[in-house]
């Protein structure tokens, strides 16, 4: 199959722009082995200069998919190497900024791409899960561009972040780029890809309802701690 039917197979979700499927196909028009070089580019810009409208999962899963089918003449190991690259490099960069720019960053009125609202998601969602926040905000749209500005803003050990950095750019970088590899095998998959771009972000973000479910067995735990905890309590005389 080639890129050009590929890239005709389904309707794009959004702007033209910002199909996954449409960018990967200009970038090879353009650039042929050399697209993938471009492919960092926008996972650079997504998740280290606060642009998060840009595709992520669905651009790596895309990445993975056509070299599968060959329609991306790179090897799959090449591939892997560089997006992880890219997204670990990303979030440094973030980070940096959080780090030299501080608060002004997020106090920003609201534009066309920044709302405070992600802003407000982003710090809850950093605060309930502390730095593992660096690894599963892999998974979320826009709270994955703002997380290491976060970071960088709060101080945390740049050591710790790293370390949580290193984890989350394989996991995310390496394993949806995998994925797209894996399923793009499969015709069901390779025909129906604006559903499979859906169903990857529906994946994406398995990992936080694990989480999610761990967090509230804890708290449930702790709770009924502290019920049995007073109920022992010896009568006062």
């Amino acid at each position: 199959m080639t890129v050009t039917a590929l890239a005709a197979s389904v309707h794009t979700l959004g702007p033209s722009w910002l199909d996954p499927e449409t960018m990967i196909e200009g970038f090879i028009a353009r650039w042929g082995v050399w697209a993938l070089a471009a492919v960092c580019l926008v996972v650079l810009i997504e998740t280290g200069l606060l642009f998060p409208f840009l595709p992520g999962d669905s651009l790596l899963f895309t990445v993975g998919l056509f070299v599968g089918t060959g329609a991306l003449h790179v090897p799959l190991w090449v591939a892997c190497t560089v997006l992880f690259l890219a997204a670990f490099l990303g979030d440094q960069l973030g980070y940096l900024i959080g780090r030299k720019a501080g608060p002004a960053i997020f106090n920003r009125p609201d534009s066309r791409w920044f709302k405070q609202e992600h802003i407000a998601q982003t710090h809850a969602f950093f605060e309930r899960y502390g730095g593992r926040a660096i690894v599963l905000g892999r998974f979320v749209p826009f709270v994955r561009t703002y997380i290491p500005v976060a970071a960088g803003i709060g101080r945390m050990h740049y050591g710790h972040f790293i370390r949580y950095n290193v984890i989350g750019a394989f996991a995310w970088g390496v394993g949806v780029t995998l994925l797209g590899y894996w399923l793009g095998s499969y015709d069901v998959v390779k025909n129906n890809l604006e559903i499979a771009a859906i169903a990857i972000v529906a994946i994406s973000v398995v990992p936080i309802g694990v989480e999610w479910l761990r967090h509230r067995r804890e708290s449930r735990r702790g709770d009924d701690a502290v019920v049995t905890g007073a109920d022992a309590e010896p009568a006062a005389e």
